[in-house]
């Protein structure tokens, strides 16, 4: 077994979309760990035509910054309230100048928290093809009128000659994972690797199957920060051999 000094760097493999794969390995990286990067991509994220009409919408929801992102791409409004699930999607509405609130949570957060607070309707829930928790229809059947529409696609894409080898060599790998998407997506891969698993949710954990893992941990809230928590402890016990 390698001792300290020739111990194999631990690898962050991070497989969301390149911009937010490359801000959340920034981030980690301001704690003076030491680790490798390899980003490559499940899915992409591609516009899927015309934006709905929202001449009439009270307010939009968004449950990825991904929605924020085509949204404001192709022209969308941004004089109406926002409504996120969680804190980074608030974040991207407010950089473009809207007013967001977070529910800093999952699906049945924001949910309730729209009911408890009735805002203006109809509410206009912008998504991808891939999406979870009926956000639209459990709206409406509460009496919050809100109608739901896919502005965008995430085809899936393979894994990079570079991921698929940190997978099946000797280094710990480290694996983020923010979707049920992405893990069923990761699922399908080959892992020989020490593969240590921060899991967003328990949705997630599902979606991962019988992947092949050495250590699983789950973010104590389904958040970007509470994921950067998770990664760092599994990559500082990564890079002491603690696993």
């Amino acid at each position: 077994m390698p001792g300290p000094l020739n111990r194999p760097l631990p690898i962050l493999l991070l497989t969301r979309p390149e911009a937010a794969s490359a801000r959340f390995a920034e981030q980690c990286g301001d704690f003076g760990l030491r680790f490798d990067t390899v980003i490559s991509p499940l899915f992409r994220i591609e516009a899927t035509g015309s934006l709905p009409d929202a001449s009439a919408a009270g307010g939009l929801i968004f449950t990825s910054a991904n929605g924020v992102a085509v949204w404001l791409a192709q022209g969308g409004r941004r004089d109406l309230p926002v409504y996120t699930v969680g804190d980074t999607t608030a974040r991207a509405s407010e950089a473009a100048g809207m007013r967001a609130h977070s529910a800093g949570g999952a699906a049945d957060d924001l949910i309730n928290w729209l009911i408890a607070h009735s805002p203006a309707v109809p509410l206009l829930h912008l998504h991808g093809r891939h999406t979870r928790g009926d956000v639209a229809a459990r709206l409406t059947m509460a009496g919050l009128t809100c109608e739901s529409d896919v502005i965008y696609d995430q085809p899936a894409q393979p894994l990079s000659a570079e991921a698929r080898a940190a997978l099946m060599g000797p280094a710990p790998v480290i694996v983020p994972v923010f979707s049920p998407r992405t893990a069923e997506l990761l699922a399908q891969e080959r892992a020989q690797a020490p593969l240590l698993v921060a899991a967003m949710s328990e949705a997630v954990v599902n979606a991962l199957g019988s992947l092949h893992k050495q250590d699983l941990k789950v973010a104590a809230r389904p958040e970007s920060v509470a994921m950067r928590e998770v990664v760092l402890d599994l990559l500082k016990r990564a890079e002491a051999g603690d696993f």
